[in-house]
């Protein structure tokens, strides 16, 4: 059976959507201080510890990651990617001028934001796209090796969810796991290999 392509306007309101679900994700995060693996998790606890604006941080932890996807998954990949990682950065920085939270549970936040964070990945992965970071790894090790981008990115979650112990309280950290395997969870179910077929080249 031949592959139906999204057409241009479909991976445009895709991204629109994808990043928006993102950004409001990590508003959730961080109204509760919680943190989350990946180059979003660094960002967001460079940006506890340094108080430097998460939208900059999170562009450049992600640059290295976009030069990457255009050498092994092709310009367009890599193009979408920067955009929408672009517009995850401006859109966070600027959703407390139109969201203000003066109480929200911790484990609803974990739960909220892991929740829309996943979706709004997966989204951009059906649409030939991603976040940078290591998203970018993940799509290659399951291009490779036919592991799923959920069960990959669990891992890299845990191993810098795990060196946050030191710098966040414990209830932080495991209610911030809660949130990751949620985040995860989404993606593993959802991003099978062979189940839904991507091409991630131009």
């Amino acid at each position: 059976m031949e592959k139906i392509k999204h057409t241009h306007k479909e991976d445009v309101i895709a991204i629109l959507t994808g990043t928006f679900l993102v950004s409001q994700g990590i508003f959730f995060l961080q109204a509760a201080q919680l943190l989350t693996g990946g180059t979003t998790g660094l960002a967001l606890l460079i940006s506890q510890m340094s108080g430097i604006s998460f939208g900059i941080l999170y562009f450049v932890c992600n640059l290295p990651f976009y030069a990457l996807a255009w050498q092994r998954f092709g310009k367009r990949f890599a193009v979408t990617s920067l955009i929408s990682g672009c517009l995850v950065s401006v859109m966070t920085d600027h959703l407390n001028m139109m969201i203000s939270v003066d109480h929200i549970n911790d484990i609803y936040c974990a739960i909220a934001g892991g929740l829309l964070m996943g979706l709004g990945m997966l989204i951009l992965f059906r649409h030939r796209s991603s976040l940078g970071g290591f998203n970018v790894l993940c799509l290659l090790i399951q291009e490779k090796f036919g592991i799923s981008v959920g069960k990959v990115q669990m891992v890299i979650d845990f191993c810098i969810l795990s060196a946050s112990f030191f710098f966040i309280t414990p209830w932080l950290l495991a209610i911030s796991v809660l949130g990751a395997v949620v985040l995860n969870i989404v993606l593993a179910m959802n991003h099978k290999p062979n189940r839904y077929i991507v091409t991630y080249g131009s």
